[in-house]
């Protein structure tokens, strides 16, 4: 990894909500920041602003969704003009496979409800901890 060790933002692209993540190369690890609304009017693009006003990442990461196979989702469309739309923040962006982000951290968090680490899992909270997923991955394959 040349460089200077970067922070990042991850999305994790829904249609009702956008779960966001921030992760750090230092550490190469991430944390749930929490989500943005998604609607008819399109995402919060000012609370996506705050989180990157407040953490000032290098780069913007977004999962890019994919059948198992790895063909293109039809959620892939709406995905890439989000990505286009990110643009207006001026900061690079990369799009990582996210191919069960969202079953993964359901299973993590019903699992740490099961240890008895967290109470009752709210949506918004696997959209947050997908997004975690993907900055992880993101940081894993620059370590590569």
């Amino acid at each position: 990894m040349p460089g200077t060790p970067e922070t990042i933002l991850a999305f994790d692209f829904g249609l009702r909500r956008i779960g966001v993540a921030v992760g750090q190369q230092v550490t190469d690890s991430a944390s749930p920041l929490g989500i943005v609304r998604n609607d008819e009017n399109g995402p919060d693009w000012v609370g996506i602003g705050n989180f990157i006003r407040e953490w000032r990442p290098a780069r913007l990461i977004v999962g890019m969704p994919s059948h198992a196979d790895g063909s293109t989702s039809e959620i892939a469309t709406v995905v890439r003009s989000f990505i286009g739309d990110l643009g207006r923040f001026d900061l690079p962006i990369e799009a990582v496979d996210e191919r069960y982000s969202s079953v993964e951290a359901e299973v993590l968090l019903k699992a740490q409800r099961t240890e008895g680490l967290r109470g009752r899992i709210r949506k918004e909270m696997i959209d947050a901890a997908a997004a975690v997923l993907i900055a992880e991955r993101w940081l894993k394959n620059e370590h590569q």
